[in-house]
C-alpha cells in the first residue's frame, strides 16, 4: 500500500470514538484503516496498547509508516498502568509536541487483562478525555475487545465515547452521558483492606513522624528503596494537601496487599475539582503540582469524595 502524505492539517477539535472489535483481525483491520489514515494526512500518530497487542500492531503498520510522518509505540501496562496518569503524561503530552498538526492517537486503557482494581478510575479517565482534550486537534481512537469484555464494560464505554465504531459502521453513541455523571457514577467508596492497616492520626506538626511510618513500614514489608522514595513522596504530597486545606488533623493508613504497600490520606478537605491532576500544571502557577506528581509516581491512584472529606488512595506495586 502507498501512502501518499497530504498538507498537514490541525483543524478541528477532539473526536473520541470506541472501536468494538471481535479478534486479532478485526482489531488489526480497524486499527490499520485509523492509522493509515493519520499517515495520509501527515498526521503524526500514537499507539498506546497494552502487549501482545502493541507487537501485533507494530508490525501491521510497520509496512504503512515511510518515516516522514511519526507512528511511535508505547506498551499501555507501562505507560498508562496509572490510569489517571493517561490524560497529562500520554495525550496531552503527545499533542503539545506537535503544536503545528492535528494528531491520532490509538490508546486502549481497558483491556480482559487489566486488573479489576483499576477499572473505575479507567472509566473515569476515559470520561474526562472529553472534557480535558475537547478542544485539542486530536483523533483518538479507543479499541474494545467485545468477545473478551462484559457487557457492563462495553456499555460503560458508550456512556464515556459520543461515537462507536461496529464492524466497519460508524455511528452516534445513543448511550453516551455527561462526562461529570460518569466521573460521579464512579465515585464510589473505596474497599477496605483485607489486612488491619497500620494508623496515624496526624497533623502539620506530625509530618515528619508521618513521612517516618511510611518508610519504615514499606522498608519492613519489602518495597525497593527508590519505590519506598516515590511512596513516602507522593503519600506526603496528599498529605500536605488535607493538612494544609482541611483545617483538621488528617488520617494515614498504611498496609501491605499482594500486588504492593499502599497508603490512604483521609482529610476533611473536599476535592471539588474532577480533574484535578489530569491536566499539565500551568508554568506560571504553584497550584496543581502536587496530585500530578503523585499520579506520575503511582501504580494506581484512587481518589473518594463525600461533602465532608476526600480520601486518596495511593498503589506502589513490589
Amino acid at each position: 500500500m502507498t501512502i501518499v502524505p497530504r498538507a498537514v492539517s490541525r483543524s478541528g477539535a477532539l473526536r473520541h470514538e470506541a472501536l468494538f472489535y471481535h479478534g486479532h483481525d478485526d482489531y488489526r483491520a480497524g486499527l490499520y484503516a485509523f492509522i493509515a489514515g493519520g499517515v495520509t494526512r501527515a498526521e503524526p500518530v500514537l499507539v498506546v496498547v497494552p502487549q501482545p497487542r502493541l507487537d501485533l500492531l507494530r508490525d501491521e503498520i510497520d509496512t504503512v509508516s515511510d518515516g516522514e510522518v511519526e507512528v511511535r509505540f508505547l506498551d499501555m501496562g507501562i505507560a498508562g498502568r496509572n490510569p489517571s496518569w493517561i490524560i497529562p503524561g500520554i495525550l496531552y503530552a503527545f499533542v503539545a509536541e506537535h503544536p503545528t498538526s492535528r494528531v491520532r492517537i490509538v490508546v486502549e486503557p481497558i483491556w480482559p487483562e487489566r486488573r479489576a482494581l483499576a477499572y473505575p478510575r479507567c472509566v473515569q479517565h476515559e470520561a474526562l478525555v472529553n472534557l480535558a482534550l475537547a478542544d485539542q486537534p486530536a483523533s483518538i481512537l479507543c479499541p474494545y475487545d467485545a468477545v473478551g469484555l462484559d457487557a457492563d464494560v462495553i456499555a460503560d464505554a458508550a456512556s464515556t465515547h459520543p461515537v462507536l465504531i461496529r464492524a466497519g459502521v460508524r455511528q452516534s453513541s445513543a448511550g453516551y452521558g455527561s462526562p461529570e455523571a460518569v466521573v460521579d457514577a464512579f465515585n464510589l467508596p473505596l474497599p477496605e483492606p483485607a489486612l488491619t492497616p497500620s494508623t496515624l492520626l496526624f497533623d502539620r506538626a506530625g509530618m515528619a513522624g508521618m513521612r517516618a511510618l511510611v518508610t519504615a513500614l514499606a522498608t519492613e514489608a519489602g518495597l525497593a528503596p527508590d519505590r519506598v522514595a516515590d511512596l513516602r513522596l507522593a503519600t506526603n504530597e496528599i498529605a500536605t494537601n488535607a493538612v494544609v486545606h482541611g483545617g483538621e488533623p488528617a488520617v494515614l493508613r498504611v498496609w501491605a496487599e499482594p500486588s504492593g504497600m499502599v497508603s490512604e490520606v483521609i482529610g476533611t478537605s473536599v476535592l471539588t475539582d474532577r480533574l484535578a491532576g489530569r491536566l499539565p500544571a500551568s508554568p506560571t502557577s504553584e497550584q496543581g503540582r502536587g496530585l500530578l506528581l503523585v499520579n506520575h509516581l503511582c501504580d494506581l491512584v484512587d481518589v473518594h469524595t463525600t461533602n465532608e472529606s476526600t480520601t486518596v488512595r495511593l498503589h506502589m506495586d513490589w
